[in-house]
């Protein structure tokens, strides 16, 4: 079983070489894929440094910013040419905790998305202010009534997809850019009768760097949900 570890990365140079460093800690038998959207700190650089110290570290530059949906479809498309079985999604920031791609690498099936879920029984985050808690539970909460769903995270970033069930997906299509790209991915596999595991994990709010989390991207999320919600 070969995994690729796909992390997408925008102004994240005083974060991701500890993020690698940790991952590649795990002793587990993955590689991991940076994907950089031409970062002006100096990521992108880092990155390449990184790749010439670690054999299982490769990069993948993109011109310019284009949205985290549009970064991952590129890590999908590299780990298939590259012939991966499995890729992880997983933040560049140290939100998502090495210590857990242990426990949804280990859920892996050909037929299943593993889900690292902060709200089923057993996960949480940690140093979260309260509106974030608020945005993230009630916009769950909206995406499940909406898309008649019972997964309680469709937002969570951390996940482990077959590459055989992501060649059969329409990735070409996919609407979404920013974090509405992990609820949409999620309907595509439970309107395909994919089987769907969430695991719990802690999600720890970064101590470094900047969110990328905008008003912007949480109306994208709430008005596609709405147009999917109603077109079915």
């Amino acid at each position: 079983m070969t995994i690729l570890v796909l992390m997408p990365t925008y102004n994240e140079v005083g974060v991701l070489e500890s993020s690698i460093e940790q991952v590649l800690a795990q002793q587990l038998d993955l590689e991991i894929l940076v994907i950089d959207d031409n970062s002006p700190d100096g990521t992108g650089v880092l990155a390449e440094d990184l790749s010439l110290k670690h054999s299982q570290v490769s990069v993948l530059h993109r011109n310019q910013k284009q949205g985290l949906g549009k970064a991952y479809i590129a890590g999908f498309e590299w780990a298939i040419e590259q012939g991966f079985d499995f890729v992880v999604q997983m933040d560049a920031d140290g939100s998502h905790r090495p210590n857990d791609l242990e426990k949804l690498t280990r859920e892996a099936h050909s037929n299943r998305l593993v889900i690292g879920s902060r709200w089923t029984p057993g996960g949480k985050v940690e140093n979260w202010p309260w509106f974030r808690r608020v945005i993230s539970k009630a916009g769950n909460f909206y995406a499940r009534k909406m898309l008649s769903s019972i997964v309680q995270d469709m937002t969570a970033g951390f996940r482990c997809y077959p590459t055989a069930l992501l060649q059969a997906f329409p990735l070409e299509k996919v609407q979404a850019h920013g974090y509405g790209f992990q609820v949409e991915m999620t309907l595509l596999c439970q309107d395909r009768g994919v089987e769907i595991v969430e695991v719990p994990i802690i999600f720890v709010e970064r101590v470094k760097g900047k969110s990328k989390m905008t008003y912007g991207i949480v109306f994208e999320a709430f008005w596609l949900c709405t147009k999917w919600g109603f077109r079915r």
